[in-house]
């Protein structure tokens, strides 16, 4: 995870540490692409063969930052929109490019949010301290919320499982559902689709409906 734009912050250790305490195992810099700040730090992900890419709401300076690290303007960047500080979607399609590294880097345009989808694995691995509590819950079909003998609650009480943790895992799990739901909704639809037009197709090689 990188923090851009590090230069317009007094001190921005303090919001770094709190975006290291929200993603623990996540890496996370503070850069800037104005002054050269933390920009080193990124050239063990940018090594030659390596294929990246950056995601970002508009306006946060992924443009910028590909400038800085090519060495030159190859992207158009922009001020964000001064009434609602909202990022401009200065790159308005997928580019991708090579670093003088050797590295290649794939600019998109901005997003508003980033969803889940098939992510069970992930969500598990980046939370398998919460789930590992699961095995030790009285009932095998604990909902952690009011059930005597819940591990989780238990965690949350003593403090050893933060309760922002136990609610981003909680929000994780249910958008990745919405996803799943979503995408499953979405290919019942085309079978349906798929179906109806088979048997249009059928019916018109059979001469359609007798009366």
């Amino acid at each position: 995870m990188i923090l851009t734009k590090a230069d317009l912050a007094p001190d921005f250790n303090a919001p770094l540490a709190d975006v290291q305490k929200a993603t623990p195992d996540v890496p996370v810099h503070a850069v800037s692409s104005h002054t050269g700040v933390g920009l080193d730090v990124l050239s063990e992900y940018l090594e030659p063969g390596k294929t990246v890419v950056f995601l970002g709401m508009s306006g946060v300076g992924k443009s910028s930052l590909l400038n800085a690290l090519m060495n030159q303007e190859v992207m158009t960047v922009k001020a964000i929109r001064e009434d609602d500080s909202r990022g401009r979607h200065t790159t308005t399609h997928r580019q991708l490019l090579m670093l003088p590294s050797g590295a290649m880097v794939i600019d998109t345009p901005g997003m508003r949010e980033l969803g889940l989808f098939g992510a069970d694995d992930g969500i598990s691995a980046g939370f398998n301290d919460v789930e590992e509590l699961f095995t030790q819950c009285r009932f095998n079909d604990c909902r952690h919320k009011t059930e005597p003998g819940c591990a989780v609650l238990a965690a949350l009480a003593d403090g050893s499982v933060q309760h922002e943790h136990w609610e981003r895992y909680l929000s994780q799990k249910r958008e990745n559902k919405f996803g799943d739901d979503k995408a499953g909704y979405l290919t019942d639809k085309r079978a349906r689709h798929k179906s109806l037009a088979m048997r249009s197709k059928n019916m018109k090689k059979n001469g359609g409906f007798k009366k």
